[in-house]
Parts: C-alpha cells; sequence; structure tokens
C-alpha cells in the first residue's frame, strides 16, 4: 500500500508540473514571444482560463502529500521553511500581477506588471527545480527526522551544503530551461502568426539547451547520489523511463520543426513525466534520501501513515480524482483551439 502511495503521489507532483509548468513556462517568455500590448494580452488569454485551475494540483498533491506520508510533510516543511515561504510570495505575485495589470491604463502600469508576472514564474521554476536537486541529492536529516538548511553556503555538494549549491543550481536552471520550451510550445499551440512564430523558434532552440542540461544532470546525478544506480542496476525495467524522456525530447524536436504544435506539446509533457519518473523510480523506497547516514533516510515505511488509513484513502481518492479529472477534461475541451478563433 505504501508503494501504491508513493506513486500516486508521484504521479500527482507530475500532474502539476505538467499542468502548471506550461503557465510558468508562458509567464517566463511572455516579454519575449510577444513584442506589443495586443500580442500580450493574446498570450495571457492562452493560459487565462486555465492557469488557477493548474495551480490546484499543487494543493491536492500537498494534501495527499499530508496524507499519506504525514512524516515526510512535517519533516520537509520545517526544513524548507524559508524557500517554501519564498515560493508562497511567488504563487501570490503572479496572481495579482496578472489580476492588477488591466486595473490602471498606465504606459508604466501594465509594463511593471507583465515584469512581475515573467520573473515570479521564471523565479518560480528555479525553486522547484531546487527543490527536485535537493530531494535527489538528499539533506542532513537526524535521527528524529529533522533537518535545517540555509539557503546557501560554499556551493559544495557536501555535507554541509545548503538548498542551493551547484547541483541543485544546475537542475534548478535545466528545470527552468524544460518549463520555457514548455512554455513556448503551448503558446505555440494556442496563437497565431507572429507569436506562433517566435514560440516554436524559442521552443526549437530550447530543446537543444535542455538535451545538453540532462545529459550533464544525469552523470552528476549517479555521482552525487548512489541510490541511484543502486535502483537501476536492481531493476533494469525501470530504465522505460528516461528512455522515455529521450523519446519525448525527440518527438516534440521533430514535431516542433514539422508545425505539429499539439504533437510537440504533448511529447514535450511526455519528456517532463518520464524525467519525473525517472528520478522518483531512482531515489525508491526512499522519498527523502539522508545524506551522512542512509540509515536516517526517511522512505515509504518509516514516514507513511498508518495501514489501515492508507487502505481507507484509496476508496476516497479514486472517486475524488475522477472527478477532478472530469473536470479539467471539461475544461481544455470548452477552451481548445487558438486564442484568435474563440
Amino acid at each position: 500500500m505504501e508503494t501504491a502511495w508513493f506513486c500516486l503521489v508521484a504521479a500527482m507532483i507530475a500532474v502539476y508540473v505538467i499542468l502548471d509548468g506550461f503557465d510558468l513556462g508562458a509567464g517566463a517568455v511572455h516579454l519575449f514571444v510577444a513584442r506589443t500590448e495586443e500580442e500580450r494580452r493574446a498570450v495571457l488569454a492562452s493560459i487565462g482560463p486555465v492557469w488557477d485551475g493548474n495551480e490546484v494540483w499543487l494543493l491536492a498533491a500537498g494534501g495527499t502529500l499530508f496524507f499519506a506520508f504525514p512524516v515526510l510533510y512535517a519533516s520537509s516543511f520545517s526544513g524548507f521553511y524559508l524557500p517554501l515561504m519564498i515560493v508562497l510570495w511567488l504563487l501570490i505575485l503572479r496572481g495579482i500581477a496578472v489580476e492588477f495589470r488591466n486595473h490602471v491604463p498606465s504606459p508604466v502600469w501594465h509594463p511593471f506588471w507583465d515584469a512581475v508576472f515573467s520573473a515570479a514564474s521564471a523565479l518560480l521554476a528555479i525553486f522547484f527545480g531546487a527543490a527536485l536537486g535537493n530531494v535527489v541529492r538528499g539533506v542532513p536529516l537526524d535521527r528524529a527526522g529533522d533537518f535545517f538548511l540555509p539557503l546557501w553556503t560554499d556551493f559544495q555538494a557536501g555535507p554541509d551544503a545548503g538548498i542551493l549549491d551547484w547541483y541543485t543550481v544546475l537542475i534548478a536552471l535545466a528545470a527552468l530551461a524544460t518549463l520555457v520550451v514548455h512554455g513556448a510550445l503551448w503558446i505555440a499551440l494556442k496563437t497565431t502568426g507572429a507569436i506562433e512564430e517566435r514560440a516554436r523558434r524559442l521552443a526549437a532552440g530550447g530543446c537543444w539547451v535542455v538535451a545538453a542540461a540532462v545529459l550533464a544532470i544525469t552523470l552528476f546525478s549517479f555521482r552525487i547520489q548512489p541510490l541511484l544506480a543502486e535502483s537501476f542496476s536492481a531493476h533494469p525495467w525501470g530504465y522505460i523511463f528516461p528512455a522515455g524522456a529521450l523519446a519525448g525530447l525527440t518527438a516534440a524536436f521533430l514535431l516542433n520543426r514539422a508545425g505539429r504544435e499539439l504533437g510537440a506539446f504533448l511529447s514535450w509533457s511526455v519528456f517532463i513525466g518520464a524525467m519525473l519518473a525517472s528520478a522518483a523510480f531512482g531515489i525508491y523506497p526512499d522519498v527523502l534520501p539522508a545524506t551522512g547516514d542512509p540509515a536516517l533516510s526517511l522512505t515509504i515505511h518509516n514516514a507513511a501513515a498508518a495501514p489501515y488509513g492508507l487502505r481507507v484513502g484509496i476508496l476516497w481518492f479514486v472517486p475524488g480524482m475522477l472527478l477532478a479529472l472530469g473536470y479539467f477534461g471539461y475544461m481544455y475541451r470548452n477552451f481548445r483551439g487558438k486564442v484568435g478563433a474563440q
């Protein structure tokens, strides 16, 4: 049952990254692909009907994590308190930037909130990437399951590392590049004319950057976290996840060049999901590895809720997710098509 909930939590996080990831990426690049006020309105209109709904998956993933692995929830939310507060403020800034920009007809007001929206979106991608890097690298857990990390120390990925070191910064920048491409492919899917062309060019160039970053991350991750090599060696079938990521990246690049926007966007979504699945598979059965003494790591066994609660939770989780998926399917179907044609 613990393994089933581990997979469910990982899947919900992946769904959040895929859905909210494209509007984070669109927000990060909208100042570059849109040159006029009309073009910026078109970019915002492409994510306007769905972006706040996408963020619901962050709350759902957090709630599921709290239910299934309360020890992990308590440990991570206390140890990562500072970056979580930064993420909260960035989420607030994104929301008010979209809402405030049209309240005052001023040549200064609109560009200011556009810059806030773009910066907050990019920084959220960076902090989410750094969080993933910390989970893969591990944190200095003590015997009580607690830890504290400063924002940074000497930027070395050693026992005294902070939240930001060279490894987590590398993953943070790769996450930003990944979501930039994701957002550009979404903009290309939803817009026409010059915006679509700029977005497609940005996505094509970004694919090369992401490919190089993935290669570097793969090499360094196996050196930083020995658990990855152990997991893939013990269960070779797990290589299906990195293979799927490679296939998704390649297909997205080729389909984008061919002008097939929907196929490129869906292929990139497969790439993101497969990359996150590779990370989850690599650290399993740990949910938060410990640096120094692996025996102190939080696992699916010592961090999970009681077995009875997990069994009962499945009975509520399944119908709840079916309702949520039905709503999202209706919403995306209702707002399908180019924004200029709606």
